[in-house]
């Protein structure tokens, strides 16, 4: 075989191996953001037995305290209630340490330090688990700022003027509810929501599959009648 077409084919060889390599790594940067993003979250087991009611009194408490955060939020500053948090963590841990010494010299006894176990915890973030999480955010704030200038440079006029619509409603939301409103109302519809989901779950998704349909429909019109707008029909 001629040298010069041997060596362009272990260049193009190479060349493709690097190819899918990298889109090897983006996949799998991409899956590992997503199996730590919060719709990933959500869609735990565990998190779905909480926000289902599987268990009233966990479901309870978790609900309970989440929401007396939101609501101390709502009426103090984030420094006084991270403060009185941090605060009330130390009172429970020293009256804690004390009563255990004071038991200790009662008794005689030499337990040792209570939270002992807890000291001798490794805490410490391993380097490559660091570094995995900082490389999969990288993806996920690459591919937003990708779409955010697709969207605001008018790539696709409708998608452009789909985000002008929902940004327009959304100065009617922020006149009307601050941040730590709408995050309360969040997290009641969180636990709200998904109960009555499925406990009506046929006559929900009927009127979701109507709505969509109608959402669908006007789309496509606009896309026929707006000029410049890309019909990803004729794009794929």
């Amino acid at each position: 075989m001629d040298p010069m077409t041997q060596s362009a084919q272990i260049s193009s060889s190479q060349g493709f191996a690097d190819g899918q390599n990298s889109a090897a790594k983006e996949s799998k940067l991409s899956d590992s953001f997503l199996s730590s993003s919060p719709v990933s979250l959500i869609q735990s087991p565990q998190v779905k037995d909480l926000i289902h009611w599987r268990d009233p009194k966990k479901s309870g408490v978790v609900f309970g305290l989440t929401m007396l955060l939101l609501l101390s939020l709502a009426a103090f500053s984030v420094i006084s209630v991270v403060s009185y948090l941090l605060l009330a963590l130390l009172c429970v841990t020293i009256t804690f340490r004390i009563y255990k010494s004071v038991v200790q010299a009662v008794q005689k006894s030499s337990e040792g330090h209570p939270f002992k176990a807890l000291i001798d915890k490794d805490v410490s973030i391993p380097p490559e688990t660091f570094r995995k999480h900082v490389d999969a955010s990288l993806t996920y704030i690459n591919r937003a700022l990708k779409q955010m200038s697709r969207l605001f440079l008018v790539e696709d006029l409708v998608d452009s003027l789909k985000l002008a619509v929902v940004m327009w409603l959304l100065t009617y939301v922020g006149a009307v509810f601050n941040g730590i409103t709408i995050l309360i109302l969040a997290d009641i519809l969180l636990f709200a929501v998904p109960p009555i989901y499925e406990k009506n779950k046929t006559q929900i998704d009927q009127y979701i599959d109507l709505v969509r349909t109608q959402v669908n429909t006007t789309i496509a019109k606009l896309q026929e009648k707006l000029p410049g707008a890309v019909k990803r029909s004729k794009a794929e």
